[in-house]
């Protein structure tokens, strides 16, 4: 028996209405994010879709032409929850301020508690991890993306790792209302916490700067501490990573890798443009790749020409800069310098 058509607007409910709109927004391929809605109008809309029988053309128009009425009469329309504002504010508004909004949103029960957790300072989950009670620490892993709860485990202590990995097997059951509240007593915990008023120590704050600065502006600052204070430049240096270093401290394992995140035009500029005991690197990172590659790369680099100083050394810094990302990523490790090497960095003019 056919299922009769719903020939009339009229008799159909709103419900139904916005059954037929999700269905053609589906139909089209259209994107709709049907879990943004409360759980009991999704489950709704379920149910409505699955009664609904043949709806005609004219009756799918008349749905269409009334849905885009209401559209237009509709000036604005503001998000309605606090994540979405912020969302819709992502770029205008500081950290610090989208971090406390967050906070006191969650406090209040208007967002979601788990975000603003999610988005602490590893160090300060740490913290949290070891002195709150094992199974709270074992339910903030268990909220947390695994990237994250990975890089808080691994600054755990191991006995108290332990214990928190065994109390992870016991939080399964825990409800929807348990979860908030837990969620939110975290926060209020997070902020009773002393917070140092600046991070790392100031040597390696300076490196990372200078990592990512021209080389002439990262040597004309190391010979300036080197007349200031000798002993915070070796500290400096020991933070640096530079083009030279890349022999030293790349498996040369890595090397292709690396070689295909750089674009190739810096990468043979680069290669290209290494004079002196630069040259050395350029040995390096063609040795780590296929010999009928390494040669088409020299071929490459002899069509350049002669490149210039500076043009060069922007292209080195570039693939260091590349390095560094990588490492930051977890996508390599650099070799860590020995003792002997790093006393030699700390008496190199030039890092």
């Amino acid at each position: 028996m056919g299922v009769p058509a719903l020939g009339a607007t009229a008799g159909l409910s709103p419900r139904q209405k916005a059954a037929v709109i999700v269905r053609l927004v589906l139909a089209e391929g259209g994107d709709i994010d049907l879990a943004r809605l409360p759980p009991e109008l999704q489950t709704e809309l379920a149910q409505e879709m699955a009664l609904m029988g043949v709806v005609d053309r004219e009756t799918r128009n008349a749905i269409v032409s009334e849905f885009c009425d209401r559209l237009e009469a509709i000036s604005l329309s503001f998000p309605g929850d606090i994540d979405g504002t912020l969302n819709l504010l992502d770029g205008h508004l500081s950290p610090d301020t989208t971090d406390e909004l967050r906070r006191l949103a969650a406090l209040n029960g208007a967002g979601d508690p788990w975000d603003s957790i999610a988005a602490m300072a590893p160090g300060l989950l740490a913290e949290l991890a070891r002195t709150e009670a094992i199974e709270i620490a074992a339910v903030m892993f268990s909220k947390l993306p695994v990237p994250r709860a990975a890089e808080v485990f691994g600054l755990l202590e191991k006995e108290r790792a332990r214990q928190i990995a065994y109390a992870m097997s016991l939080t399964g059951g825990i409800g929807t209302e348990a979860l908030r509240r837990i969620g939110r007593a975290l926060i209020q915990a997070a902020a009773a916490v002393p917070q140092p008023p600046l991070e790392g120590k100031a040597g390696e704050k300076v490196g990372a700067i200078l990592n990512f600065s021209p080389s002439g502006m990262r040597d004309s600052v190391l010979a300036g501490l080197d007349d200031d204070d000798a002993v915070f430049a070796g500290e400096v240096r020991k933070t640096i990573f530079t083009w030279a270093h890349i022999p030293r401290r790349i498996d040369a394992r890595d090397i292709p890798r690396i070689m295909r995140e750089v674009d190739n035009p810096v990468l043979l500029k680069a290669l290209a443009g290494a004079r002196g005991p630069s040259r050395e690197t350029v040995d390096f990172l063609l040795g780590g790749i296929s010999p009928r590659l390494a040669e088409s790369m020299r071929e490459e680099m002899e069509g350049l020409g002669k490149v210039s100083t500076r043009d060069a050394e922007e292209a080195m810094d570039q693939v260091v800069i590349t390095i560094r990302r990588m490492e930051a990523a977890g996508d390599l490790f650099l070799i860590a310098q020995e003792p002997e090497e790093e006393e030699a960095e700390t008496e190199s003019p030039t890092g």
